[in-house]
C-alpha cells in the first residue's frame, strides 16, 4: 500500500508518523496525482503544532501538505483537461500532498513545463503565490525601492526576484552567507541584526517594505517612515492590527493560473527556486528539524 504522512494529535515533530493508507479515489472534477515532489512550509508545522486551531483546526488523524508536483494517474468524472501520464504541478486543498498519491481538484493543476525539475516545481504553489501576492500588495513600479527581510527565504528568495522584475530596486535582508546570492539576483545585500536601521537608512528612500520574516521588522518599516499600505507582512498578523499594515499571502493568490505564470517563468530561466534540501517521504520529521532550524536558503522538498 502506498505511504502518506499522518498525525493524531497537536505536538512536536515527533507526532508526524508515515503509514500505510488506501489509493484515493477520484470524485468528479478531481485528478489522481503521483506525487514525484512536495515541499514542506512553515505554515504546515505551525497548524501540526495546533498554534492556528483557531483559524486552520486540523481533523485527525490528519495529513498535511499543499505544494505538489506528479503524474496523473486518473481522472474523475468530468475532467477533460488531463489524462494518464501528463505531468502536473499544482496543489491541494487537503493538507495531504506528502504522500505517495494525492487526489487534487482539476483546478488546482496546471501542466509541468518538461525542462523543469521535479523538486523545483514541487515547491511553487505557497512560497510562489505567498511571493507573488506580496509584490503585487505593495504595488511596486519601475524605479521604486523595496526592502525585503528574510531574503533568501523559501519566500523571500522568490520574492527578491520577482521584486526586481517589477523593476524596483531590492534590498535585501539577510545573513552574510546569502549576500554573494542576493547579489547575482539583482538585490542589494543589508545583514540583519543590530544597527539594521541604520544601514537601511544610509542606502536610501525606501518606497515598500515585504517582511517574510516577523519578528519585529513590520515595526522598523514603520519607524522608517514606509507608509503602511506599501507594507505587507506574511509572518507577523500581531503587526498588523497595530500598524494596519497588509498581510496579503497565498491565501489571495491561490490559482492554478498563477502557479502556471510562476512555473513558465522557471522554465524560462527568469526565475530560480532554490533547493535547500531534499528528504525521501519517510525522513519527513527530518526535513521539518531541518526547516526549523530557520537558515536555509530556499525551500526543502520531499521526494515521496
Amino acid at each position: 500500500m502506498p505511504k502518506a504522512v499522518r498525525f493524531d494529535e497537536y505536538g512536536g515533530i515527533d507526532v508526524l508518523r508515515v503509514v500505510e493508507v488506501p489509493v484515493p479515489e477520484p470524485a468528479a472534477g478531481e485528478v489522481l496525482v503521483k506525487v514525484k515532489a512536495a515541499s514542506i512550509n512553515p505554515g504546515e508545522g505551525k497548524i501540526r503544532a495546533g498554534l492556528l486551531h483557531a483559524i486552520w483546526p486540523a481533523t485527525f488523524p490528519s495529513g498535511q501538505g499543499s505544494d505538489l508536483a506528479g503524474i496523473v494517474e486518473q481522472v474523475g468524472e468530468g475532467v477533460t483537461g488531463f489524462t494518464a501520464g501528463d505531468e502536473v504541478v499544482g496543489f491541494t486543498d487537503d493538507r495531504a500532498s506528502h504522500a505517495e498519491y494525492v487526489v487534487a481538484a482539476a483546478k488546482n493543476l496546471t501542466a509541468k513545463p518538461a525542462n523543469v525539475p521535479w523538486e523545483v516545481a514541487g515547491t511553487l504553489f505557497v512560497a510562489g503565490s505567498t511571493a507573488y501576492a506580496a509584490v503585487r500588495a505593495v504595488s511596486l513600479k519601475p524605479g521604486d525601492t523595496v526592502a525585503v527581510s528574510g531574503a533568501a527565504g523559501g519566500v523571500g528568495s522568490l520574492v527578491v526576484q520577482l521584486a526586481a522584475r517589477a523593476g524596483a530596486e531590492v534590498i535585501g535582508i539577510a545573513g552574510p552567507a546569502n549576500h554573494d546570492w542576493l547579489v547575482a539576483h539583482g538585490a542589494k545585500p543589508v545583514a540583519y541584526g543590530d544597527g539594521l536601521a541604520d544601514r537601511l537608512r544610509a542606502a536610501g528612500t525606501i518606497d515598500a517594505f515585504i517582511d517574510t520574516h516577523g519578528d519585529g521588522y513590520v515595526k522598523l518599516a514603520v519607524e522608517l517612515g514606509i507608509s503602511p499600505d506599501r507594507i505587507d507582512t506574511i509572518a507577523d498578523f500581531a503587526a498588523v492590527q497595530t500598524y494596519g499594515v497588509k498581510a496579503e499571502g497565498s491565501a489571495v493568490a491561490s490559482t492554478a493560473e498563477v502557479v502556471g505564470e510562476l512555473v513558465a517563468l522557471v522554465a524560462a530561466g527568469d526565475l530560480e527556486v532554490p533547493i535547500a534540501a531534499t528528504y525521501p517521504l519517510t525522513e519527513v520529521r527530518a526535513a521539518y528539524e531541518e526547516l526549523e532550524k530557520g537558515h536555509t536558503r530556499g525551500k526543502i522538498v520531499l521526494l515521496p
